[in-house]
């Protein structure tokens, strides 16, 4: 499936999403005080949050990872990432723009990733799996490098259902031959505002459950046998 009209997307749209990205990553790895990380070690995981979701997106299309095409795509990661780490401290205490930024930075990566996929060729399941590996990508990685659960894969706010709203979205506006320039701004709303909602409101998929037989009481475990039993039982 190709896209309706033939459009590159400026690579200022790929610096703001990698920018962005990257002070998050950066403001939510200086929160870690337990982690004991040097601001050098601040600023790696920064640079990786913002570098890390185009990363996997371009491996999966088997292409050259657009951070690597431009020299200034690094330098923006770099330079986010260092401001995040300074300003860290004051934007840690107002804690909406990290949340703000995180969402932005999801619906950013998402749309991008989707497009990407879109202008490769392909269909419409694969095109939602890279825009959703996209979305996700930065903060796998930032989560791995801080030693600490992976977000997307636990109980928490729809990260990686937000991200497929939103290239569902896109995918479906392509499907109608609306052109990106409308569908991806809008693509990125939906992700973003739903991230929000779903912070503020608490909304998240049910944990998993252990099987009710397993949780029984009245099942006896081969562990029970080897002592006595108390329990009468009728013959």
């Amino acid at each position: 499936m190709l896209i309706a009209e033939p459009l590159d997307v400026p690579g200022w749209v790929n610096a703001v999403a990698i920018g962005v990205g990257s002070l998050q990553g950066a403001i939510y790895a200086s929160g870690f005080r337990d982690r004991k990380l040097d601001l050098f070690g601040v600023a790696v995981i920064g640079i990786a949050t913002g570098l890390g979701g185009g990363f996997l997106r371009d491996i999966l299309l088997n292409k050259l990872p657009i951070a690597l095409t431009e020299n200034w795509y690094i330098i923006v990661a770099v330079g986010a990432a260092l401001l995040g780490m300074f300003l860290a401290r004051v934007i840690r205490k107002v804690d909406w723009v990290i949340t703000a930024l995180d969402a932005l930075a999801l619906g950013l990566f998402g749309a991008l990733g989707t497009t990407a996929a879109l202008v490769s060729g392909l269909p419409f399941v694969p095109a939602l799996f890279v825009g959703v590996i996209t979305a996700v990508g930065g903060g796998f990685i930032r989560d791995l490098l801080l030693n600490m659960p992976i977000s997307v894969m636990h109980v928490g706010s729809l990260y990686a259902i937000a991200a497929a709203a939103g290239s569902i979205v896109l995918l479906g506006f392509n499907e109608a031959n609306i052109g990106l320039e409308y569908s991806v701004p809008i693509s990125v709303a939906v992700t973003t505002i739903l991230r929000l909602l779903a912070v503020r409101f608490g909304w998240s998929l049910p944990e998993q459950r252990m099987l009710k037989s397993l949780r029984n009481p009245k099942l006896v475990r081969p562990a029970d046998l080897t002592g006595p039993i108390d329990v009468q039982r009728d013959l």
